[in-house]
């Protein structure tokens, strides 16, 4: 009988001792689905009572740099696209509106100018090379002197009317600038019918393509054409000093323009019995020894927009896979935060 009550005693504290394992155990399990409970985002409404944790907080912030780095390279993307189209509408209009460019070139000698004047009534007393601006007294004034310039006389028809025949001398300009070669012209006319006197001339580049041409007449019927005409008045001594502007134009041709600084000088005539003729001087020079050019320069560079269109686009296609690399990283971890709560939510039910 003894014997039966210390079985039945040890096998209700074996019962006991059990029992007290199942409940730890089921203690332990349940504060582990209270931290995965924890850990997981519940719907609106349905805030857990733990707070979040520190992978939670890592994995929020890391979505929020994701995002500002894609709105980042979203608007380089903008700046991008906005720099190509300004781009290319500033290389339109440099091609529309090319620059001038003006050099110079410096010569020792020039080319021998023409010198074509149209005296009319008037005749040729003398002319002469001088040099350093240096020019003689005059004597026998209103008599013919020496002419040791080259000259050749021509007419043709004119080139406007094409009726009236014009009649026109042609000198040899000076060409040593560094000498400062002069040209110095007197023209006698005896008697006029006009008011006023003066002689017309005009300047034309080569002396030597004059002399060179077939055609004289329609060389100087171009001439008259292409080149402006001036006068030189009577009484007076005119000094005219030559520049050369030579233009490029967008057809590779070239033209040649002169310009002219002219001054004047009153004659005194000291002729012991001066009658109503009137004396012409002129005096021919180079004003320095640098010839213009001048050309249109179109600055727009295809090879700097062709490499400036190629880095655009460089830093567009790698801000596409950026943000397409960002967009799948963001999915990612998504689709994982969902399963974690699934799986929690599973533990849960």
């Amino acid at each position: 009988m003894l014997h039966r009550e210390g079985s039945a005693s040890y096998q209700e504290l074996n019962e006991d001792v059990e029992q007290g394992t199942e409940n730890s155990a089921s203690l332990e399990t349940r504060k582990e689905e209270e931290e995965n409970i924890g850990s997981i985002i519940l719907p609106d409404g349905e805030s857990g009572t733990s707070s979040p944790s520190v992978p939670f907080i890592k994995s929020c912030l890391k979505n929020v740099f994701a995002v500002i780095l894609l709105f980042i390279y979203l608007l380089l993307m903008a700046v991008a696209v906005f720099l190509v189209y300004q781009t290319s509408v500033d290389f339109r209009e440099k091609l529309k509106h090319p620059v001038m460019s003006v050099s110079y070139k410096e010569v020792s000698l020039y080319d021998a100018p023409g010198i074509a004047f149209y005296p009319g009534k008037a005749q040729l007393l003398s002319c002469k090379h001088h040099y350093y601006d240096q020019i003689p007294p005059l004597v026998n004034l209103g008599q013919p002197g020496e002419i040791e310039c080259t000259t050749q006389k021509i007419s043709y028809a004119d080139p406007f009317t094409n009726q009236t025949m014009k009649y026109a001398l042609i000198v040899q300009g000076p060409r040593d600038v560094r000498k400062r070669e002069l040209v110095f012209l007197q023209f006698h006319l005896n008697e006029t019918d006009q008011d006023f006197s003066a002689i017309d001339y005009l300047l034309f580049s080569s002396f030597q393509e004059f002399l060179s041409s077939p055609e004289k007449a329609n060389f100087m019927k171009d001439c008259e054409s292409s080149y402006s005409s001036w006068k030189f008045s009577g009484g007076f001594r005119t000094w005219v000093k030559m520049s050369l502007v030579k233009t490029k134009e967008e057809d590779g041709s070239e033209t040649v323009e002169f310009k002219q600084e002219t001054s004047v000088v009153n004659y005194i005539d000291k002729r012991p019995k001066p009658g109503s003729d009137q004396l012409f001087f002129v005096v021919f020079e180079w004003k320095d020894p640098l010839i213009q050019t001048v050309q249109d320069i179109v600055t727009a560079n295809p090879w700097n927009m062709i490499a400036l269109l190629c880095g655009i686009f460089l830093a567009l296609f790698k801000a596409a896979d950026f943000a397409k690399l960002s967009i799948k990283w963001m999915i990612k971890i998504r689709k994982r935060h969902l399963k974690r709560q699934s799986q929690a939510m599973n533990r849960i039910t």
